[in-house]
């Protein structure tokens, strides 16, 4: 099996007519565990997993992996926040892409299912489903694929209390094996899940510094201000 990382980030920008609204950023990710991006509110969260995904192609710098394009979409994947739903059942939106790969694993999606509590609506269509079952299932789609690298934007956001425990569990788990990058505004949840953390404010990326070092002695000037904020 080709690895997708390390995923090595040079001098990335993202711009928009011709105002930047990120970077320049430079960081390198390698091998399994969880990094967690705080900030903010419009700090550019969301922006950096799309870069770092794939979804915004840099103006500047650029964002690699040490494999082949091709390797690369197919080993890693993105929960949005606002999840993108197929039309069509529950069922089939989480069995579709192991088809698409080829793939069939009833016993593994009936496991996805209980574990977010799908299990009675796999023959409901998908664009019936409230934010939190959307939610639900978008997740439920990427930890079947067994991706290397997974992007998560507030993946919990619209979960209850019982369900975001049981999601960060499982993500926990996974993180042996997989490199989770997820944006959170839950400092709670930062403190319990992540190995390291990537600060970012105002478009500017700060590198991934070890999770209790953020918290205890946290830098730059902005994130001890943005921490100071939740005190």
């Amino acid at each position: 099996m080709v690895s997708l990382l390390p995923l090595t980030v040079e001098g990335a920008e993202v711009r928009r007519r011709g105002r930047r609204l990120l970077g320049p950023v430079n960081l390198t990710l390698t091998g399994p565990g969880i990094t967690v991006v705080v900030g903010p509110n419009g700090a550019g969260k969301s922006t950096l997993l799309r870069l770092l995904h794939g979804l915004e192609r840099p103006r500047r710098g650029r964002v690699s992996w040490s494999c082949s394009a091709e390797d690369a979409r197919n080993g890693q994947a993105m929960v949005l926040q606002r999840p993108v739903l197929l039309r069509r059942s529950v069922g089939e939106n989480l069995t579709l892409p192991l088809t698409l790969a080829g793939r069939t694993d009833a016993e593994a999606v009936a496991r996805v299912a209980r574990l977010l509590g799908l299990e009675d609506s796999l023959d409901q269509p998908a664009h019936l489903l409230s934010g939190g079952e959307a939610q639900r299932l978008s997740l439920g789609r990427a930890f079947l694929q067994d991706h290397e690298v997974l992007f998560l934007d507030e993946p919990t956001s619209h979960l209850d209390r019982a369900m975001t425990q049981m999601v960060e569990h499982h993500l926990a788990s996974i993180a042996a094996t997989t490199r989770i990058v997820m944006a959170t505004h839950s400092l709670r949840q930062a403190r319990a899940l992540a190995d390291d953390v990537i600060f970012v404010e105002g478009g500017q990326v700060h590198a991934p510094v070890q999770t209790e070092r953020f918290f205890n002695a946290p830098a730059p000037e902005a994130a001890r201000a943005f921490l100071e904020d939740f005190t």
